[in-house]
């Protein structure tokens, strides 16, 4: 079955074409970065309009790297949501008009759980049941996972989410957009032993998150000291090693809960480089294993999307013809797919 997939959900076009038996065929992504960076943040409406923009070309991009006519396509999965309206209706207004003209099945997919199955996109993708660790922007979600569909959520952001935290501490300390990546970098030159901020909410029972005291601590202490380079790069490094502490400790409660070996992380902060490190030192303690999507497929793109939906529709759950989006959609709400 070959599945178009479209995301739009923030910042990110992404597109690509899944087959169930040859695996991945084409994907590409156009990132909105330089459009918002003078902003220093995403602007919703100029969002929507570069999708609008950019969904088409890139439509022909992939048909053109793979090779095949669009009358290949059995199938059209689209981002319904959670995300930012605007965007999202672009993607499900396009994808529902293709599968139209294409008589094909649509299926509006769950950003998350795009998300969460971008790592069966790999060779040796993990096995069901494991705890997934999504942590992007706008999310962070502790998610026992017993299948597709199947999921309890163990714990999530009461506040701010790990992502968010990042991009705005850096905002504060004179980062360029986009802030979370230049701060991992940043924080590469720090001291770990300068300075020590707080691991939010280990004190209490539970796998919740919460970033927002870390976050004013850290600009706090940014406040007391001169601008100068070093003084940044500590900051940067205590904040980092303060989020990716505390996105461990819950982690190993949350495996300890459910009894299970298999740890998946998914998000864009998936691909921060000590989170990936004490997660696999953590998992290795523990007997277990950690499972990451490729660095490209941790950031939003199609190819989660078209896996995601191909699981769906294979299932025969694809929905009625009618442009709809869910800017808030709970993960636990999804149909199990058996």
């Amino acid at each position: 079955m070959l599945i178009l997939g479209i995301e739009t959900s923030c910042d990110e076009t992404g597109l690509a074409l899944y087959d169930s038996e040859r695996g991945l065929l084409a994907h590409t992504l156009y990132s909105q970065i330089g459009l918002h960076a003078q902003y220093g943040g995403v602007v919703p409406e100029l969002a929507s309009r570069d999708h609008v923009r950019k969904t088409l070309p890139l439509l022909r991009q992939i048909f053109q790297q793979a090779g095949l006519n669009p009358t290949a396509v059995e199938g059209v999965a689209y981002t319904r949501g959670p995300g930012l309206i605007g965007a999202l209706l672009v993607g499900a207004a396009i994808g529902r008009s293709l599968a139209w003209s294409w008589r094909v099945p649509a299926i509006g997919v769950h950003h998350m759980e795009g998300h969460l199955l971008a790592p069966m996109l790999e060779p040796e993708p993990p096995a069901f049941p494991f705890v997934a660790l999504l942590v992007s922007g706008g999310h962070s979600l502790l998610v026992e996972v017993g299948g597709i569909g199947k999921y309890r959520i163990l714990g999530e952001s009461v506040d701010d989410a790990a992502g968010e935290a990042f991009d705005k501490t850096a905002k504060l300390l004179g980062l360029p957009y986009p802030g979370g990546p230049a701060l991992a970098k940043l924080a590469e030159r720090g001291d770990p032993r300068r300075f020590t901020f707080p691991r939010p909410m280990i004190d209490r029972p539970g796998c919740d998150f919460s970033f927002s005291g870390l976050k004013t601590a850290a600009i706090n202490a940014w406040r007391l000291l001169e601008p100068t380079p070093e003084n940044r790069a500590d900051i940067a490094r205590a904040f980092e090693e303060a989020v990716v502490e505390t996105l461990a400790i819950k982690s190993r409660r949350a495996l300890k809960a459910t009894r299970l070996k298999r740890l998946v992380v998914a998000g864009g902060v998936g691909a921060n480089r000590r989170l990936r490190d004490r997660l696999r030192e953590l998992t290795a303690e523990l007997g277990g294993q950690v499972f990451y999507p490729r660095l490209e497929f941790c950031t939003d793109n199609g190819a989660m999307i078209a896996y995601a939906g191909w699981r769906r529709l294979a299932a025969g759950q694809g929905q009625d013809t009618v442009i709809d989006v869910m800017p808030r959609w709970p993960l636990d709400s999804l149909l199990a797919v058996d």
